[in-house]
């Protein structure tokens, strides 16, 4: 099974857009979709295909404290998802 950090990457590389182009999975999960050029709108969208994928729920505030895909990653295996 792939780890959490894989499955981002690929919900990544699946569903997110910048500028009309899909964005690639980056190598390294210390950043932000922000600081990548996704909108507010879309990270909101995207944390509803995680919430779906990962089959859990939890509060878009919770998006808002979260910085990096890393931390995504992190608070996900503290969920046990």
């Amino acid at each position: 099974m792939p780890s959490t950090a894989e499955r981002i990457r690929k919900l990544v590389a699946d569903n997110l857009e910048v500028d009309g182009e899909p964005l690639e999975a980056p190598e390294d999960l210390n950043v932000s979709l922000v600081d990548l050029g996704v909108s507010s709108l879309d990270i909101v969208a995207f944390a509803r295909v995680i919430q779906q994928d990962f089959n859990m729920q939890f509060e878009i505030e919770q998006c808002t404290e979260l910085k990096s895909l890393a931390e995504v990653v992190e608070f996900l295996d503290a969920q046990g998802a």
